[in-house]
């Protein structure tokens, strides 16, 4: 007696696994959309951030005028392809950069607000939304965002 051996996936199976594939695809696409608007608002919340340091340098010495003369504040902003806004401080940025921006004349209260655009996602881009740092008069920094809730990263709030 002779084995019948299976030739392939008939037209059913394989219609099934596309439809399951379409089905996982349907769901997969808009958690990979959030997810990469929400590490992109963390990115923009280390970028500002990182300019903390420098305005506190700044404010501690006196040096209260933003702009790159002696006596003024470079706050070191680098540029970022999710912000809009060109330099503070009269650098010269590739086309589609931004930078966040330090409130001029530092304070004790000054903010630094970042302002999604260029490559950043459509939903963040939409409103626009911000980030901003704010400092209070004892030096504390807190964040806050415009961004939707469910983007907004862990220390960052509304």
């Amino acid at each position: 007696m002779k084995k019948q051996m299976q030739q392939g996936f008939t037209l059913i199976e394989l219609m099934i696994v596309v439809a399951i594939i379409g089905i996982l695809a349907a769901v997969a696409i808009p958690q990979y959309q959030n997810y990469i608007a929400r590490s992109q608002v963390t990115r923009v919340m280390q970028e500002a951030g990182a300019m903390k340091t420098a305005v506190e340098a700044c404010i501690n010495d006196g040096r209260l005028a933003l702009g790159t003369g002696a006596g003024e504040c470079d706050p070191g902003a680098t540029g970022s392809n999710l912000l809009t806004n060109g330099s503070q401080v009269g650098a010269t940025l590739p086309t589609g950069t931004g930078v966040p921006q330090a409130s001029d004349p530092l304070t004790a209260t000054t903010t630094i607000v970042a302002t999604f655009g260029n490559n950043a996602a459509a939903v963040l881009q939409a409103t626009p939304a911000t980030l901003t740092w704010t400092r209070d008069a004892t030096g504390s920094w807190t964040c806050a965002t415009t961004a939707p809730a469910n983007l907004r990263p862990t220390g960052c709030a509304n």
